[in-house]
């Protein structure tokens, strides 16, 4: 019982966090915890894609060679963990109604990562021991949180650029968003492993350098997360069951409360709305809109009607 508690500490306190930090729209319990269960179902496509991929491997390199290590690390465990994370998240969320807030797409994916992390930790915490546990707690474990970071980040920046239209953006950040976090993974990994596979002085520094590693990906993710979560900004709008895109609708800057001056409809400072003055009521459907059409049945704006002070949109 008190290695099963040991292995699930660091991920609750993780998942805890994130969730925490999504200050704007919490996200339905329902679909977190689908999430944190399908992260769990990759370990089953991460095992076999690395078995296969490692006994292709083993014909070219032996299995004990530094070469072996860090090709593995980075092209057979990296990638299979990262594509089978990637897959699930793209699966429940790309069309979910509630991926409607930038910084979602970093709490999917750290529900997602964590849920792998929770099995594989688990695994080798009751094959190793204590020791492990306490390892693991501050390096493994928040180690696929920090790669899911990568991946939330670019996964966000793609909703976004796909429900702008802007295809080739959607299609670049989507590719950052398995190639990066594949990386960043591998990297990490082929360190640790290359390390083990040399012998006194090498393997001294491999260690020291996968210390230096370790620290500064967790400095950059925990500067993401919390920039994130400042400048968690909504991507779409949802007049009752219609979802447009979150676009400035009004030309010109602005200034917010808080001091900013910037373009949009929403302050990424503070995320405090800009306060329209042009916007009309369809006659047709009685949506909301700015444009010079409604969003929601497409009848053009009318020849005049009185602008609304500080709608809700």
């Amino acid at each position: 019982m008190l290695l099963f508690i040991l292995a699930l500490i660091p991920v609750i306190g993780l998942l805890v966090f994130v969730y925490l930090k999504d200050r704007k729209e919490k996200e339905p319990i329902g679909l977190l915890i689908a999430l944190f269960f399908a992260g769990m179902a990759t370990v089953i496509t991460a095992l076999i894609g690395e078995g296969v991929g490692e006994a292709i491997l083993g014909v070219v390199f032996p299995k004990e060679s530094v070469m072996f290590q860090i090709i593995s690390a980075i092209f057979i465990v990296g990638f299979w963990e990262e594509i089978g994370k990637f897959l699930v998240l793209w699966l429940i969320t790309w069309k979910n109604k509630h991926f409607d807030y930038s910084y979602d797409a970093i709490v999917y994916s750290i529900f997602v990562s964590l849920g792998f992390a929770a099995l594989e930790n688990v695994a080798y915490v009751f094959s190793n021991g204590v020791g492990t546990a306490v390892a693991r707690m501050i390096s493994a474990v928040p180690g696929h949180a920090c790669f899911a970071v990568f991946m939330g980040f670019f996964y966000s920046k793609a909703k976004y650029a796909s429900l702008t239209k802007k295809k080739g953006a959607a299609t670049k950040y989507i590719l950052l968003s398995i190639i990066i976090p594949v990386l960043v993974h591998g990297v990490y990994d082929a360190i640790l492993m290359a390390s083990g596979a040399t012998e006194n002085t090498a393997a001294a520094l491999g260690i020291v350098l996968w210390f230096g590693y370790v620290i500064a990906m967790f400095v950059i993710c925990f500067i993401l997360v919390l920039r994130s979560s400042k400048n968690d900004f909504c991507i779409i709008t949802s007049p009752e069951k219609l979802q447009t895109v979150y676009r400035p609708s009004v030309i010109g800057s602005w200034t917010c409360t808080c001091g900013s001056v910037n373009l949009l409809n929403f302050c990424p400072k503070c995320g405090k709305q800009r306060q329209l003055v042009t916007t009309w009521y369809c006659a047709k459907c009685g949506s909301p809109s700015s444009l010079n059409f409604c969003g929601n049945c497409g009848s053009p704006k009318p020849v005049f009607q009185p602008p609304v002070q500080n709608p809700v949109v």
